[in-house]
């Protein structure tokens, strides 16, 4: 690409040398992999993204270039990314330019031209860490310098992001027809395609910042209020957690995505934990325990519910279970009320990039709060 040589040091001191991709300098981020083969605009504005150097396992990236039409918020959140063969050029009739002008554009540095199967295996094998990638006058500093950087970089556990990516405004997505539902979706960092999902439904979706109070969300006439997915800690997310236990205490149907599966979780009265290196990509096996169906499904988490197996459990608003799981590594991938109606997953059903199997989730959202409308006026 002719930009220059690139590095990037990971925090256990293991250094690759490539080449400058997008904007040259210097970037820090916890160093993760993605195993999708496409939908690589959507991974990159994905603000559950945010704070991290994504590395993609598909070898060839950038082939379709950009469009207005893909993104799934108003920027890039990726701090950092890893390709290894970058597309000399774009070929796509929605195409509007290059991917990494548009990298260069919103200041996202990059390197390709490492071998990222071996990077996606050191990960593998030790854990997402944190991460540095140089490119220009930082480059030719030592990897002892380089690692020192790194090593003064914030972790993953314990940060507190979604006030860095929810919307500072509320902003309403019409219904597409017939109004029949209103619901309120927590903005932890949603992806534009979710909402879109719910208003195909005959949703009016009221998206508001993740620091809104109960009082506020009710003061909208929701039936309904979604908590969407998000980057960071969930141990962090106490505010979140507060308003979750405020709707299960109304008995307001609530559904939950990613990380609103891990702020239920912590509503009932679960811990979450860090995964080893997490679920990034749109081809991740999921069961649903009640049917026994497995669904091809789009993740994108670094943490996880610690919930019990097998029989429900109590909760502060009754019985709860677990309702999905991943059949790779059996993390909870569902929650599930008894008592209260609310439901969670730990994927996104607006499949965007990634599979269509889980979108009858917004279905059943439908469902949980028409029989909810039906119980009251009966």
């Amino acid at each position: 690409m002719g930009r220059g040589a690139a590095v990037l040091v990971l925090e256990d001191g293991r250094t690759m040398h490539g080449d400058a991709y997008g904007a040259v300098g210097t970037t820090f981020g916890e160093a993760v992999f993605t195993t999708g083969m496409s939908g690589y605009q959507e991974t990159l504005t994905d603000p559950s993204y945010h704070r991290q150097i994504v590395t993609m396992t598909t070898p060839h990236v950038g082939n379709t270039g950009v469009n207005d039409e893909d993104p799934e918020s108003g920027r890039i959140w990726v701090a950092g990314y890893v390709v290894r063969d970058p597309s000399r050029v774009a070929s796509n009739w929605r195409s509007t330019g290059t991917l990494e002008d548009e990298l260069v554009r919103q200041g996202i540095v990059g390197i390709s031209g490492i071998d990222t199967r071996a990077l996606t295996r050191h990960l593998r094998e030790r854990g997402a860490m944190r991460a540095g990638v140089f490119s220009g006058d930082d480059a030719e500093r030592t990897p002892a310098e380089l690692l020192e950087q790194v090593l003064a970089s914030p972790e993953m556990t314990g940060a507190d992001l979604t006030a860095d990516v929810s919307t500072s405004q509320p902003y309403v997505i019409p219904a597409i027809g017939e109004r029949r539902f209103t619901v309120a979706a927590v903005d932890l960092g949603i992806k534009a395609m979710t909402p879109y999902r719910m208003a195909e439904r005959g949703i009016e979706v009221h998206v508001v910042p993740a620091a809104s109070t109960a009082d506020e969300i009710r003061a909208r006439g929701v039936d309904g209020v979604f908590f969407s997915n998000g980057p960071g800690d969930p141990a962090t997310a106490d505010h979140a957690v507060a308003l979750m236990s405020a709707f299960l205490t109304d008995r307001t149907p609530v559904f939950g995505i990613c990380f609103g599966n891990q702020v239920l979780g912590r509503a009932l009265g679960l811990g979450t934990y860090k995964l080893r290196y997490g679920h990034r990509g749109i081809n991740q096996p999921v069961q649903d325990l009640a049917t026994g169906r497995v669904e091809v499904t789009a993740h994108n988490h670094g943490f996880a519910v610690d919930a019990p197996r097998g029989a429900d459990f109590d909760t502060p608003f009754g019985r709860a279970g677990v309702s999905h799981v991943c059949l790779n590594d059996d993390v909870v991938e569902g929650l599930r009320c008894r008592d209260v109606p609310a439901f969670s997953v730990q994927y996104h059903p607006e499949a965007a990039a990634g599979p269509h199997d889980a979108r009858y989730l917004f279905d059943e959202f439908v469902e949980l709060m028409q029989s909810h409308r039906e119980g009251r006026s009966a």
